[in-house]
């Protein structure tokens, strides 16, 4: 695909409870041209949900006939259930020229990656490990066996942090939208993984 006359690929991925989803939410609201990319997957749909809308809910039987037929261009297994983004869906949107975002765990991305050279990816992190667990009871979901598996998968989830090419810290939640347009909009050279400050963050977000 001739990169120069589409729009621009970006891969989000994020732990457990580092407020992913809200902020591209605000992000699709601000920024003219970006659109998500729907995944399929095989979980039960939630009462606020909506088919077609939040996810494409399929069967587990469809979403392996899908694989079967190679229409993914990324899916994994997380949390029992498979999510996965349709290849051609993605390529016709950047084709209408707009800038897709595919909201996706660290596998995902890493398949993305391998496929589409040209795709950015971004890694969004929470401030310190008890803001993340603050995040997480705050839903008041779940149990606190599921929260804390939660947390050890968010923790084993942040280990892959290097392979992403920038990083937003969504510390505060109109700064980390800030962040996320400068990115998006080219301008955010300064949120490169490799920046000095990150390391210390990594290393207490960690071990604890």
């Amino acid at each position: 695909m001739n990169t120069e006359n589409i729009g621009r690929l970006f891969v989000v991925a994020a732990p457990s409870g580092a407020g992913k989803t809200s902020l591209l939410c605000a992000i699709l609201k601000q920024v003219p041209n970006t659109v998500f990319s729907i995944s399929y997957t095989t979980r039960e749909k939630r009462e606020q949900e909506q088919d077609g809308v939040d996810y494409r809910f399929v069967s587990h039987s469809e979403f392996q006939q899908m694989i079967g037929d190679g229409c993914f261009l990324e899916y994994a297994r997380v949390f029992d259930h498979y999510y996965g983004t349709a290849g051609k869906e993605v390529a016709s949107l950047r084709l209408q020229k707009l800038d897709v975002i595919l909201e996706i765990d660290w596998q995902g991305a890493r398949q993305v990656r391998e496929k589409i050279p040209d795709s950015e990816s971004i890694f969004i992190l929470p401030p310190t490990r008890r803001a993340l667990e603050s995040r997480l009871r705050g839903r008041g979901t779940d149990s606190d066996e599921v929260i804390e598996r939660r947390l050890a998968d968010s923790v084993a989830d942040m280990g892959h942090w290097d392979e992403f090419d920038y990083l937003v810290i969504n510390d505060d939640f109109d700064a980390g939208v800030k962040d996320l347009r400068k990115i998006i909009s080219g301008n955010g050279s300064q949120f490169r993984k490799n920046r000095p400050e990150i390391k210390a963050l990594i290393d207490k977000l960690l071990t604890g």
